[in-house]
């Protein structure tokens, strides 16, 4: 997918959306396409604590540089932006773990489910380990 060109790189994610509002694993579904997009270690181009730096979905796909807060920005509108889930409570929060000197955005579907931490695919939210502090707490909304 992120090898194709621009055109097709927006077709196979409008495709996801679609794809996932009759998905028996919908969340396994977006974490295995997002899974392969091509890390950079910071997007210069997205402050996650400044909603107005960031671009639309659609820009970012065309941009197609993706760091870690991308990464779960891009799994919370897909989620979001299929008919499926458009009324569900989409999160991202920016997790600390202090002991490791790491953070994790997490993409947390209605209180139940978390995608993007430690690079796994979806586990239950309540398995995230206690331990970790919020740093930063994103309720998305549909983008401009």
């Amino acid at each position: 997918m992120f090898d194709k060109p621009i055109d097709d790189r927006l077709s196979l994610w409008a495709e996801l959306r679609a794809h996932i509002n009759t998905s028996d694993t919908p969340f396994e579904d977006v974490w295995e396409f997002w899974s392969h997009a091509p890390y950079i270690p910071y997007n210069n181009k997205i402050d996650p604590y400044h909603r107005q730096s960031w671009p639309s979905p659609w820009e970012i796909i065309v941009d197609n540089r993706y760091d870690d807060f991308t990464k779960a920005l891009m799994i919370a509108w897909t989620i979001k932006l299929s008919i499926r889930f458009k009324d569900s409570k989409i999160q991202i929060k920016t997790l600390v773990d202090n002991a490791q000197k790491f953070q994790y955005n997490v993409v947390i579907v209605d209180d139940q489910w978390a995608i993007n931490y430690n690079d796994n695919g979806p586990i239950e939210a309540i398995k995230l380990p206690d331990y970790f502090y919020l740093e930063n707490l994103i309720d998305l909304e549909p983008p401009r």
